[in-house]
């Protein structure tokens, strides 16, 4: 991945990039982590006789104890734990809908084996917006903080996983780049 490229004007533009096989599979396996993870959260939604009486889907009223999902899925409001509390239960489900479809754009233009991928507008904000959760999953294991230095640790396990946090961080800031050039 060498950066992200527009090609084409108005309604045809198409931001482009190429992935080798190697970004491609790392890609799609970070985010098929991250889909499923929050698909596993969903289905552990206790059963609410309410929802299934109207259809409306509601989800925990409890933040995450995973440390990687209750950052991807942050409280609503950090003053008032019962306001937080019933804010989750309406909102997690369209947050997690909204992350998986995210999720699914990737799966659905990154070639598993690599190669071009074009993207839409729309399907580029739906790549940043996973992108985003990949990198806040990835940097929540590490333990990324803003005051990290930029030298990798010694540990070479920790180093790697640096440095595809660092790869991630690239693909996203150039697509942002690129996407900026539309507005």
């Amino acid at each position: 991945m060498n950066g992200w490229r527009k090609h084409g004007r108005g309604t045809k533009v198409r931001l482009v990039g190429l992935f080798d096989e190697n970004e491609a599979r790392l890609l799609r396996g970070l985010i098929t982590q991250v889909r499923d993870m929050l698909q596993e959260r969903h289905g552990e939604v206790p059963q609410d006789e309410l929802a299934l009486l109207t259809g409306i889907s509601s989800g925990h009223s409890s933040p995450p104890e995973d440390a990687v999902l209750a950052r991807l899925l942050p409280d609503f409001h950090r003053e008032d734990s019962e306001m937080a509390s019933m804010l989750r239960s309406v909102r997690e489900p369209e947050l997690i809908q909204a992350k998986t479809e995210a999720a699914e754009t990737i799966l659905e233009t990154c070639p598993p084996e690599g190669g071009k991928v074009e993207l839409t507008v729309d399907q580029a904000d739906s790549w940043l917006a996973a992108l985003n959760d990949i990198r806040l999953a990835l940097g929540t294991t590490l333990g990324v903080t803003e005051d990290m230095p930029e030298e990798p640790p010694e540990d070479e396990s920790a180093a790697a996983h640096l440095g595809v946090y660092q790869w991630l961080t690239f693909v996203q800031d150039a697509l942002v780049q690129t996407r900026a050039v539309l507005l």
